[in-house]
């Protein structure tokens, strides 16, 4: 009976092939936009919280007064014994590094000129290992885990103090005891994160170095980083439960612009969803509309014959299916076309605000937003169809047999 209904439907919507190609079309058009506006966000998604994650590790650790409250030493919150920490921490299953940080601000110069820095003391040899093409070096080399007082500038900062890779500068710093120090060392490379207003400040040594210059053997904490992104949540609660005297954020913690432009693209594109999704709606309901005018006569004849009421708005829904279900099946091949053809021929999209570097444009093909895409667009065309058929199939048989 089902099969035999949706033959009916089938053939009911080849009856005027130019109306239904219309709509079909309209229903591809609609369906394509929403799964490459979904996928360029998912995409967008998956870059920002990779960019996080690897520059912050997927976990955090430190005092919880490091994360609570503001420091008035350089270090006053800092973490003792790291060696056993990092041990304990390697000791889990899904650690694949851990990584030391020491984080201060200071003074830096060339002789003739002094400007603010943020500094960052690292462990070389897996920090950048760790970052891959997050990290862009334009001149010199990346630092060595076994050379000592050397330095990584970012680009605004390395321009303004006319630096290139060999120049000597001094580091200038308070000590964890409120004095002042000075260092000198010699730059190693250049490098843009892709953020000209951090590159103007961001300075990069090592380990070393940076608790000589503020005369100390703490770091300020250690980035975790795991196998997956997927075991983010799980080891957190693990290594909390394991050291209950540490705090443990995680990236999203810490994600501030990631969690940003997730909230404004969310807005951006549900609303546009919305749109396409009512334009579907409209389009479908007067295609509908159209063809139950013309068939009046038609329904009251299959009424007088004993046909139910609600046999025709199930027969009137099934027509909205076919037409929804094949317009969402040729947009979602559409989406899929554009989305492989923009990985066999790439396209470079302009830096974002506040960027220097632009980035690949990428489509996320996801089985799930394309499912739950197809499944909206067939329901809506149902829902459509039944809504604009049921005044038509309930009015009197005498009515509809007498309609011109």
């Amino acid at each position: 009976m089902n099969a035999r209904w949706l033959k009916f439907a089938w053939l009911n919507t080849l009856r005027n092939r130019r109306r239904s190609t219309v709509t079909a079309g309209i229903a591809a058009l609609g369906t394509a936009a929403i799964l490459l506006a979904g996928g360029f966000a998912l995409f967008t998604y998956q870059g920002l919280a990779q960019i996080s994650a690897r520059t912050t590790g997927h976990l955090i650790v430190a005092r919880p007064a490091q994360f609570e409250r503001d420091e008035d030493t350089p270090l006053q919150f800092g973490l003792d014994d790291v060696a056993t920490v990092r041990a304990r921490l390697l000791a889990d299953p899904d650690v694949r590094h851990v990584l030391p940080r020491v984080e201060f601000t200071g003074l830096i110069s060339n002789g003739d000129k002094s400007t603010v820095m943020m500094a960052a003391g690292i462990d070389p040899d897996a920090e950048f290992a760790v970052k891959g093409p997050f990290l862009k070096v334009s001149a010199g080399d990346v630092l060595q885990g076994k050379e000592h007082g050397k330095v990584m500038l970012g680009e605004g900062l390395a321009r303004s103090l006319k630096a290139t890779p060999g120049s000597g500068l001094t580091l200038l710093a308070s000590t964890t005891e409120g004095a002042l120090n000075a260092l000198d060392v010699t730059v190693q490379g250049v490098f843009s994160t892709g953020v000209p207003d951090l590159d103007k400040r961001l300075v990069y040594t090592d380990v070393a170095t940076a608790q000589k210059l503020i005369v100390t053997t703490r770091v300020s904490s250690l980035g975790v980083f795991l196998r997956s992104m997927e075991a983010t949540d799980p080891a957190r609660l693990r290594i909390a439960a394991a050291m209950p005297e540490l705090a443990v954020q995680t990236w999203l913690d810490q994600a501030t612009f990631y969690r940003s432009v997730k909230a404004l693209y969310n807005r951006i594109f549900g609303a546009l969803g919305l749109i396409i999704g009512v334009i579907v709606v409209f389009v479908v309901t007067n295609a509908m509309a159209m063809a139950i005018i013309e068939r009046t006569r038609e329904i009251g004849t299959l009424r007088a014959m004993g046909t139910l009421p609600g046999q025709l708005t199930r027969s009137f829904a099934l027509e909205g299916m076919v037409l929804g279900g094949a317009g969402a099946l040729l947009g979602a091949a559409l989406a899929l076309a554009v989305s492989v053809a923009l990985l066999v021929f790439p396209v470079e999209m302009p830096p974002p605000p506040g960027r220097s570097n632009g980035y690949p444009l990428q489509v996320v093909m996801d089985p799930a937003l394309y499912a739950a895409t197809l499944a909206a667009m067939v329901a809506l065309s149902m829902l459509a169809s039944a809504w604009v058929a049921r005044r038509t199939v309930n009015r009197p048989v005498v009515d509809a047999l007498a309609h011109v």
